[in-house]
């Protein structure tokens, strides 16, 4: 059975958090609000509970998972990103967009693409999360909630409780999220010169960007 938090959305209770974190910890994954809709995620190092989330969410080791930064100087603890790349970065972080980059050695091989080693990072802007990451050492590796076999990000604390409640350890309610999963942007071909490509449209705006 999934524990479930309420926490306020503006001033998330510590003590919640607390144990949320102690969840992730002991490998368990939890549902947890972002700037686009929830999203899975839990401890980067923990093999078994990153192949359960893949499992949970029906996709397969060529599916890039994302790190959820709490800042850009995580994202080049795990990315390797050149000067360009860094100035787009940060233009759009904090925000609902997912970047696709070259990653480090500091990224597990499992959890890294098997053929490109590249790795979706992302510094969300949501109060909640941001307060989750600060109480945890490393980036939380994370993925949209969109169920097996449908194509709608989940957005309602309350529902996936009901339904991954046997899956899951916690779910973190801090009111409903937007109901668009992020903006995809693969940079890596900026590294040889190229432009970067829009992988999925969502949330995040483009023309901030440029793109």
């Amino acid at each position: 059975m999934a524990q479930y938090f309420e926490v306020h959305p503006d001033n998330p209770q510590p003590r919640l958090l607390k144990q949320a974190t102690a969840l992730l910890e002991r490998g368990g994954i939890l549902a947890v609000p972002t700037d686009s809709s929830y999203a899975l995620a839990c401890h980067l190092d923990d093999k078994e509970a990153a192949d359960r989330l893949r499992q949970i969410r029906g996709v397969d080791d060529k599916h890039h998972l994302t790190l959820l930064c709490r800042d850009l100087s995580e994202v080049a603890n795990y990315a390797r990103v050149d000067n360009k790349q860094y100035r787009l970065l940060k233009s759009a972080t904090p925000g609902p967009y997912t970047f696709i980059l070259e990653a480090t050695r500091e990224v597990p091989r499992r959890v890294s693409h098997p053929q490109r080693k590249t790795i979706g990072l992302r510094v969300p802007q949501h109060r909640v999360l941001q307060e989750l990451l600060a109480l945890h050492p490393t980036p939380l590796l994370a993925t949209t909630l969109i169920p097996p076999d449908e194509s709608e990000a989940l957005n309602d604390a309350q529902e996936i409780r009901n339904r991954f409640e046997k899956l899951i350890a916690g779910v973190i309610d801090a009111g409903a999220c937007p109901s668009e999963p992020t903006t995809v942007i693969d940079l890596t071909p900026m590294g040889t010169g190229g432009d970067p490509v829009v992988v999925r449209r969502g949330r995040g705006d483009l023309a901030p960007l440029g793109l």
